[in-house]
């Protein structure tokens, strides 16, 4: 079973997060992806560590870390300097050989080595380019840089995760990052799409910022509507009620009542089903209203029993529910364990692509790639680069690996 994107080619000039998990998934559904990375150093995040991961032959060359593993399965890594002429022209070359080009470099910063937008698609009208940034190719913050952390305060995404009476909080992972990684391979099928329809390739301008501002989500609009910002609340939901963590008798879990039919099932298993036809909690508006005098009941009600039997109470009648888990127990989980979302070995553990598609194959995944480990195969196989070239250019420090 083939890929979906077997036949396309990506060259990734990206590193640390936004950009590599866009093409790791572009890698998941078929495509080539080669990576560009700097002789002797490589994606910022090949130094992100502990934990690494070591070569059992215990070379120093394959230590990888976690984080750098987390992100560039299903790559080639081609290590080329391209603050040099010569490096300049393999990248170019490689460009010319893609469909698919992704960088996430400042704006401006490849123009200088000539590998910007315009000066590929200049060369190849079909290319479709795009370019990560912090802040997009235009307005008053254009030039600064961005990462995950600030983009997570400044957008305000942080003013609304944690605790009301404590700091600010960020997300667990690098969320914008992601998100933004995700919106590219979005925006890239369909530049792809496009493609075939017109021959012409586009450019792709994605802003970590303008994406946080979207993946606000019904926060924004909670305060686009009401004109009041949303504030910090932990665990517990702006709009919905009971939807937050409980005390149970040994433990906690979450509780996700959705609708008012759950809610009525719900308060029957806690004995209270007289709160069902409660004028005060009946409908989800009202619960909201009085979220108080309602979550201060329910917890006292989930404090009487373990978290195992509300499991299987609340499974049993069909609520949503799940509890706390530490990544090892999720990743232990039954459901987990069926869907094989842990994949490889020891020598090359990696977390499943979730994507699951039909009539096309994602396969086994090959496992991220040590620095360089690719270049010679890729400049003799791809651009016709005889070995004694090859030397010439190592021995020059253009190329590594």
């Amino acid at each position: 079973m083939s890929g979906a994107l077997d036949g396309i080619r990506v060259l990734d000039l990206s590193r640390v997060l936004a950009g590599p998990w866009a093409t790791q998934m572009l890698g998941d559904l078929g495509a080539e992806i080669i990576k560009v990375e700097k002789p002797g150093a490589g994606d910022d995040t090949r130094a992100w560590g502990p934990p690494w991961l070591d070569d059992p032959s215990g070379d120093p060359a394959k230590r990888r870390s976690a984080y750098y593993m987390s992100a560039n399965r299903n790559k080639k890594s081609v290590a080329i300097d391209i603050a040099s002429a010569d490096g300049q022209a393999l990248v170019r070359a490689l460009a010319l050989k893609s469909d698919v080009v992704v960088e996430n470099f400042r704006r401006g910063g490849l123009a200088r080595y000539g590998l910007d937008a315009a000066s590929l698609r200049a060369l190849d009208p079909r290319l479709v380019y795009c370019s990560i940034t912090g802040f997009g190719q235009d307005g008053p913050r254009a030039a600064q840089p961005g990462y995950d952390l600030m983009i997570q305060a400044l957008s305000g995404f942080m003013s609304i995760t944690g605790e009301p009476d404590r700091d600010p909080q960020r997300a667990g992972v690098a969320i914008i990052d992601i998100m933004t990684g995700l919106h590219a391979v979005i925006a890239i099928l369909a530049a792809l799409r496009q493609r075939e329809a017109t021959g012409e390739g586009q450019v792709i301008d994605l802003a970590l910022f303008d994406v946080a501002a979207s993946v606000l989500a019904n926060q924004a609009l909670n305060y686009l509507v009401s004109g009041a910002p949303p504030v910090r609340q932990g665990n517990t939901h702006p709009n919905i009620v009971p939807y937050q963590s409980f005390a149970t008798a040994d433990g906690h879990l979450i509780l996700a009542v959705g609708n008012d039919a759950q809610f009525a099932r719900f308060v029957a298993l806690a004995g209270h089903p007289e709160w069902g036809a409660d004028e005060r909690f009946a409908t989800n508006a009202a619960r909201v209203a009085h979220r108080d005098v309602l979550v201060a009941g329910i917890a006292a009600a989930m404090a009487l029993r373990p978290t195992a039997e509300w499991s299987a109470l609340l499974d049993a009648a069909g609520i949503p529910f799940g509890p706390i888990n530490r990544i090892d127990q999720a990743l232990a989980d039954p459901q987990a364990l069926h869907r094989g979302l842990v994949r490889g070995d020891a020598a090359a553990p990696g977390i499943a692509s979730p994507l699951r598609l039909s009539a096309s194959s994602t396969g086994e995944a090959t496992p991220p790639p040590f620095l360089g480990q690719d270049t010679r195969g890729v400049l003799q196989g791809l651009l016709g680069i005889d070995g004694a070239e090859c030397a010439r250019l190592a021995q020059a420090g253009v190329i590594g690996g």
